[in-house]
């Protein structure tokens, strides 16, 4: 891959924050006063004046525009304001692709990524409207379990990946949220049993395998690698991006040639590899979007940290995922399922936090930090982070 068409080490997350996870529907505050909330507490993070920020950057169905959050900020300019489409949290990664880019490329110096939801101003579900074509809902399909268990099964089936290794995930991201006061879990532990006896929410995933939906918001700011040293936080570069859909992929029709898969196709993983100039085994920490276990154990097939069919078993074992000393520690704060749910922008925060040094669950001389968005969405993305001593 030609060096000079990446944006490994330009650019670097320097501030980042999250509102407190409230229930669904309980938050005091609208989408937008919980996105400035988060947004001033990331500029006081990075130590810069709001009103320096110049670009924009959210996904999927945000409601809130980049124009308008720069208004009540009172920006000197607005040079850079872009949505990632495509429904689910497969934009979350690609958010973030989206303002290293414009930073790499200066079409903005300051760049904010940020998501907000809450229930009284986007409803129930709202991640997922728009996206179930009348072929799914006229068979009674319409909720994303229903879409990622159809999937989920045939992975189980078919592939032969054991159901152990989603209860694997689901258990390590609640034991890594018990360290984690601002998790949504917290204080909240479960076992085998627990998850066992849970309800079917969409036959094979139950209640557990399932994310959370919560009030609250992100906020990440991105700049310039050469900027980043001035800052007061400990900066996280950004290595490689990618984002899109493969061959036979569409918008939730049903027809994937690789049905199982969480979309990642082997072109689109092979330039995340190349362009952070990483292997697979380098990677420290893994913050995976998990909307349900299942998809995001396909996802970690997909990009080749876990190997597929039965295999997958052996390597999800919780002794292996969990931090501080896991093989591969997965979602260290507890992800989606534990934390808590905002489309996934909390996963972020975290992947930064472990290049940091600051996770409630911290990986020692974490260096690589991975984050997949998605999956199992029609379109899925992922970002490398490094630390310095990576570049």
């Amino acid at each position: 891959m030609n060096a000079d068409r990446t944006m490994r080490g330009r650019t670097a997350v320097v501030g980042i924050a999250n509102t407190p996870y409230r229930k669904r529907g309980s938050s005091d505050h609208s989408a937008l006063e919980l996105i400035l909330q988060a947004v001033l507490a990331a500029c006081a993070d990075a130590g810069i004046d709001p009103r320096e920020i110049d670009g924009f950057a959210s996904y999927a169905n945000d409601r809130t525009e980049g124009l308008v959050v720069g208004a009540c900020l009172g920006v000197r300019e607005i040079r850079w304001s872009s949505l990632v489409w495509g429904g689910g949290g497969g934009g979350v990664a690609a958010a973030v692709n989206s303002a290293a880019t414009a930073v790499a490329t200066g079409q903005a110096d300051c760049v904010v990524v940020y998501r907000g939801i809450t229930e009284a101003d986007d409803g129930r579900g709202s991640y997922g409207k728009g996206h179930f074509p009348s072929a799914l809902t006229a068979h009674g399909v319409v909720a994303p379990a229903q879409i990622c268990a159809l999937r989920t099964q045939r992975m189980l089936q078919v592939d032969g990946v054991p159901q152990s290794a989603m209860e694997a995930l689901v258990m390590a991201s609640y034991q890594h949220a018990q360290n984690n006061p601002h998790a949504a879990a917290y204080g909240a532990p479960i076992d085998h049993a627990i998850y066992a006896d849970s309800r079917w929410v969409s036959e094979p995933l139950r209640l557990y395998d399932c994310s959370r939906e919560n009030d609250a918001a992100s906020a990440i700011i991105v700049v310039s690698a050469e900027r980043a040293k001035d800052c007061a936080s400990t900066p996280a570069y950004v290595l490689a991006g990618v984002q899109g859909s493969g061959p036979n992929w569409s918008e939730s029709m049903e027809n994937e040639e690789r049905y199982t898969s969480a979309g990642f196709h082997p072109a689109m993983v092979s330039r995340l590899w190349q362009s952070a100039e990483v292997r697979a085994e380098d990677v420290d920490v893994v913050q995976v979007y998990e909307n349900f276990s299942g998809p995001a154990v396909a996802s970690l097939i997909d990009v080749g940290l876990c190997p597929p069919g039965p295999a997958a078993g052996e390597f999800m074992q919780l002794p292996n995922i969990l931090a501080p000393n896991g093989v591969l520690p997965i979602n260290t704060a507890g992800g989606n399922i534990a934390e808590g749910f905002v489309h996934g922008i909390g996963l972020v925060t975290e992947a930064v936090r472990q290049i940091r040094g600051s996770s409630p669950n911290q990986v020692p001389g974490a260096e690589v930090s991975l984050l997949l968005g998605g999956p199992m969405a029609p379109l899925v993305s992922a970002t490398m982070f490094g630390a310095a001593s990576t570049l």
